[in-house]
């Protein structure tokens, strides 16, 4: 269980980062980087972020 803890911080760290660049792309006014766009970030990071709370439910339901 100690590793889907770590699984589930690493997970909601880096999709709050990546989030947070998203955010600055779009605010900065850049749409597109590379052949995407920088709104997939913010997805990409919601993504994440939810499967980071995933395995933290996981972890805190299987407490005894």
């Amino acid at each position: 269980m100690d590793a889907l803890k770590k699984l589930g911080w690493l997970a909601g760290t880096v999709g709050a980062v990546v989030c947070a660049i998203g955010v600055a792309f779009r605010l900065a006014g850049v749409y597109w980087l590379g052949t995407f766009q920088s709104g997939t970030l913010l997805q990409a990071g919601m993504a994440a972020m939810v499967f980071g709370c995933f395995c933290l439910l996981a972890v805190l339901t299987n407490k005894s």
